[in-house]
């Protein structure tokens, strides 16, 4: 696998040699200090170009950066429509393991690109310093942020009402479908919580990373072991305990928010176990 300076002289070499490149830059994970550098790291690149149409007639240009084991082009995929507007991509994986992300960018929409930035941002060149002010990459944008009551109300309604969603479907016997609302609807209002008591706990000054792949670095070993536990879902029976288990975890991360916030504990959690309970009881599962 090529390292890190490799990748980056090779970024630069090419936009340095392309008259049609004008701007050059690095974003993501890479320019985030608060993210230890490993192999995996995609190289993230954005080139500001004048002829967009110069690049996209031809893949051609694209060997410079290696032999490719893999490519895709979501701007040019019919099955996930694009979401990036004018700009186009290219995700690539090459033999050596590298992967870039490379990105063209009209030259000008520069300016909404940065306005629009999420912080992680290098300016590696920029030939005709079009860009005035210093740009500091941050992941301040990602810091957890202090829930308002309201905000930390519908939490809590949230989660108890996408309970609901869950036991119908087990009570249905659809096991799928239950394990979907579990991890798309329901799950996520339990890691939001977490996030809250992290927060506190740490003066709302960083972020638990991409899909909380960082949490762990921030909770007790228990409260972990317990987190994970509710990802097992192979059968009714676990499922059940997926969700009481995730219950319990929810009411403590839930009291110590509230106490800590001076925010009364809302009357959502009694009504709505009683109403699941009432659930399980009337349709036992089979695994």
């Amino acid at each position: 696998m090529r390292s890190y300076e490799e990748m980056m002289d090779l970024g630069m070499n090419f936009a340095l040699n392309c008259e049609k490149i004008r701007i050059f830059t690095l974003e993501g994970s890479l320019t985030n200090e608060n993210i230890p550098k490993d192999e995996f790291q995609d190289y993230d690149f954005s080139y500001f170009v004048t002829d967009m149409d110069y690049f996209k007639k031809s893949d051609e240009w694209l060997t410079y950066f290696g032999q490719r084991i893999i490519m895709q082009k979501p701007e040019a995929m019919e099955l996930f429509p694009p979401e990036i507007g004018n700009w186009f991509s290219y995700l690539m994986i090459f033999e050596d393991g590298t992967k870039i992300d490379l990105t063209l960018i009209p030259l000008n929409e520069y300016e909404d690109y940065f306005k629009n930035s999420d912080g992680l941002v290098e300016v590696l060149l920029d030939k005709d310093n079009l860009i005035k002010e210093s740009v500091m990459a941050t992941d301040s944008m990602y810091h957890i942020q202090k829930p308002s009551f309201q905000a930390f109300d519908d939490c809590c309604n949230e989660f108890w009402m996408t309970s609901t969603y869950v036991a119908k479907g087990l009570a249905r016997k659809e096991i799928l479908f239950a394990i979907d609302l579990m991890n798309t609807v329901f799950r996520p209002n339990l890691l939001t919580m977490l996030r809250f008591k992290i927060g506190i706990e740490t003066n709302f000054s960083l972020s638990t990373g991409k899909s909380d792949k960082f949490l762990k670095k921030y909770v007790s070993e228990a409260t972990w072991n317990t987190l994970l536990s509710t990802y097992t879902m192979g059968s009714y029976q676990k499922m059940w305990e997926a969700l009481y288990t995730s219950f319990e975890l929810f009411r403590e991360t839930t009291h110590f928010v509230a106490e800590t916030l001076d925010y009364h504990y809302p009357n959502y959690d009694e009504k709505v176990s009683i109403y699941i309970d009432d659930i399980r009881k009337r349709y036992p599962f089979e695994n």
